[in-house]
């Protein structure tokens, strides 16, 4: 794969200084930003709840699980609804991506009363074949034949695909792509009972992508206005792979871009 990169010119070199009197003026503003981000995820916390009294029964390796179940034995439950359609040979790259930076902190988040699963509507046999294939040990369970992604908003039939009423991201409109990314929360209280606490969705989830965070303090920055946003975006063991296709792009009629 080529990368094309641009030269920087032009940029202010200054004494070391008067770079020290920048930075100090950004550091401000930064810690400014990291105390009005902990005002926000306090606001997410501070969400009312919604009681989920349908039943799912999900495809996992060793029979079906609930909801509930999903949970093991901690009370709070962490789902990101993985983009896999049923008819795509592999998993969507930008998921993947993500799932790269959650794949290792499982062990940790359980260490704070937190389950992490990932759910997706392709049949559990492919979900295994493309786990084991990037290396991945998350819990991954399929939600076919289940109302689990439709119910929060992340799959649509083709029917939905062209009404204006489809909802994704809080927003009602058409979409062309029957299944789009997200993550949910859910609680588990002393009886059992589960409750849907928050979801985040589209550009929500770079949140959880650690590798931009890093690409945003280098020179170039993201960059990403050739590539189509996350058009750059591979698989971990696909970069090396000239004619490479995004999965979602083998659906019928899809051309362009993944808008989000």
């Amino acid at each position: 794969m080529t990368d094309d990169k641009p030269t920087i010119t032009n940029h202010r070199v200054v004494s070391r200084q008067a770079w020290l009197q920048e930075r100090i003026e950004l550091l401000a503003e930064e810690k400014d930003l990291t105390r009005r981000r902990d005002a926000l995820a306090s606001k997410v916390r501070d969400l009312p709840w919604v009681k989920i009294d349908k039943q799912y029964a999900f495809d996992a390796p060793g029979g079906k699980k609930s909801l509930s179940q999903l949970f093991g034995a901690h009370s709070q439950l962490i789902v990101y609804h993985f983009m896999f359609d049923a008819t795509w040979s592999q998993g969507c790259k930008s998921c993947s991506l993500i799932a790269d930076h959650y794949n290792g902190i499982i062990v940790h988040l359980a260490h704070r009363d937190i389950s992490f699963v990932t759910v997706s509507q392709a049949p559990l046999e492919k979900l295994e074949q493309f786990r084991t294939r990037m290396g991945w040990t998350f819990p991954w369970v399929s939600a076919a034949g289940t109302d689990f992604s439709h119910d929060f908003n992340v799959s649509f039939t083709d029917h939905e695909l062209a009404d204006i009423n489809s909802v994704y991201n809080y927003n009602a409109k058409p979409y062309p792509i029957r299944e789009l990314p997200g993550l949910s929360v859910y609680f588990k209280d002393h009886r059992g009972d589960v409750y849907h606490t928050y979801s985040t969705y589209g550009r929500g989830l770079e949140d959880f992508l650690t590798a931009y965070r890093y690409i945003d303090i280098v020179p170039r920055g993201r960059d990403e206005a050739h590539t189509g946003g996350m058009g750059w975006v591979r698989h971990h063991d696909r970069y090396n792979e000239e004619n490479f296709v995004d999965p979602w792009a083998e659906q019928p009629g899809i051309t362009g871009p993944l808008p989000l």
